[in-house]
């Protein structure tokens, strides 16, 4: 692969993205359904490749006319196999900026004020471990011959989304499940659709019934239309950041960049002790390599929130801006979600659909129960707003989760969105592409399904018994 060859890759990702931004602005239903431009061109970029194109003009034999140059779609391979290797770069990138630039509160601060939603995510979260592992275990397995492994797709897809899904390809592969990692990455774009389908439906269903403390007429529920097409109004623009550092000193974006890389190197470095205690002890006499298999991204997260930290007590010159930093955030995950989706395996997915199918159907299921059976008993007020954005969350993003809760309360009426952020702290670094969604690949491989399942279940049952008896009483 030459270096122009790159360079050329990442110049048609962005003609892709393009294209899928000016797809989405002509056609109403995508923008009704929220559908992000980068999903539309990944999806486009698919289409065009070997997979959908290629393998039409393979079938239509057309060896001998001008059509035989479009049977390996019209990307070279050389493209779509650096397009593969993105995504674990990207997904370092996207972890390492969740905390950075972010004031961090105290552990106190942050329970009184999230301490519900944490509760109520954690519970959503680990009961996607829980049933994950049981349809696979009573059905996936005996009956369809799947790896025990896939009973953590639900929760690496939905909650952890693209990013985690993709990130963790490598670990899926060690662990002898190499198409894992495209099942997650469909399980991802599945719950990404419906995050945004069901979550329209709930908020009607919440304001017809009287469970939105916000919204009360169903005409409420609306966007204006430069808004659902994805443009803010010109007199509505705001910086996309703020300049830290002169430009003829270090360009605030190159100095962001380098503190991103700052945090990952972190991460690294942490990853590299973890793995040489592992080595020193417990490896010698089980021969177990949990931490072996454990991908970057959620010690690049732990190296953000360390190098946050320093800053805040240290850099006196407040160079590090938010704003500046959800953009580098916003364009990794873009570039992610796209090359994911382009390079995805359909041939994984078409010999283990029924297994992908079921999996969708119990995660979709379990996500929409929890919210209108738990919400409403352990978050004490404004359950509908605040719910709103954890189960947008669980099934797609946080950017689903903010898109519903910006629906459900667009004047910020609630303390939903303070919440929100809040209960990131306490999460992130968990499930949810955290340190458990990391290993637990690498638990179900070394010991087997019905150990990790009595774990995730005891935690589901500590989290949800602490909303529900705690805070569900307040």
């Amino acid at each position: 692969m030459s270096p122009s060859m790159v360079g050329m890759s990442f110049l048609v990702l962005g003609i892709i993205l393009l294209l899928g931004k000016w797809i989405r602005v002509i056609t109403p239903n995508l923008q009704k359904l929220f559908i992000p431009s980068s999903l539309i061109g990944g999806f486009l970029a698919l289409i065009l490749g070997p997979q959908a194109l290629g393998n039409l003009v393979e079938g239509l034999e057309y060896e001998n006319t001008a059509f035989s140059i479009l049977a390996g779609g019209i990307f070279p391979e050389d493209m779509l196999a650096i397009w593969a290797s993105l995504p674990g770069l990207f997904i370092n990138i996207i972890f390492a900026t969740l905390f950075l630039g972010k004031k961090l509160p105290g552990i106190r601060e942050i329970w009184n004020i999230a301490g519900p939603q944490v509760s109520f995510g954690q519970t959503v979260a680990w009961g996607q471990y829980v049933f994950g592992i049981l349809v696979t275990v009573l059905i996936l397995t005996p009956y369809f011959g799947i790896n025990p492994i896939a009973g953590a797709l639900i929760e690496i897809g939905f909650e952890g989304g693209h990013g985690t899904a993709a990130g963790m390809a490598s670990t899926f592969a060690e662990a002898g499940f190499p198409e894992g990692a495209d099942l997650s990455i469909g399980l991802a774009t599945v719950g990404l659709l419906f995050s945004v389908i069901l979550g329209i439906l709930l908020l009607n269903y919440g304001v017809r019934t009287g469970k939105s403390s916000i919204l009360k007429v169903p005409d409420e529920i609306s966007l204006k239309k430069s808004e659902q097409a994805g443009v803010v109004d010109f007199d509505a623009r705001e910086c996309a950041g703020k300049i830290t550092t002169r430009p003829e000193s270090i360009e605030p974006l190159s100095m962001h960049f380098a503190y991103v890389g700052v945090a990952i190197g972190i991460g690294y470095i942490i990853l590299q002790i973890l793995q040489l205690i592992e080595e020193l002890s417990w490896v010698r006499t089980t021969g177990i390599h949990l931490l072996e298999h454990m991908p970057l991204f959620p010690l690049a997260m732990i190296g953000g929130i360390i190098l946050e930290m320093f800053l805040d007590r240290f850099d006196t010159y407040k160079t590090l801006d938010r704003n500046l930093m959800m953009r580098i955030q916003g364009l990794s995950l873009d570039i992610l979600i796209v090359s994911a989706i382009a390079t995805l395996s359909l041939e994984a997915i078409g010999g283990n659909l029924a297994p992908f199918l079921i999996l969708s159907i119990v995660g979709i299921f379990w996500n929409v129960a929890a919210f209108l059976l738990l919400a409403p008993r352990m978050i004490p007020s404004y359950w509908f707003e605040r719910g709103m954005g954890d189960f947008g969350q669980s099934m797609g993003m946080t950017a689903s989760g903010l898109l519903l809760m910006k629906i459900a309360d667009p004047e910020n009426r609630s303390p939903a969105l303070e919440s929100f952020g809040y209960k990131q702290l306490m999460f992130e670094p968990v499930v949810g592409g955290g340190l458990f969604t990391a290993t637990s690949v690498p638990l179900i491989f070394y010991f087997g399904p019905v150990p990790v399942l009595i774990f995730t279940a005891v935690v589901m049952l500590f989290w949800s018994g602490l909303g529900l008896l705690y805070f569900g009483r307040k």
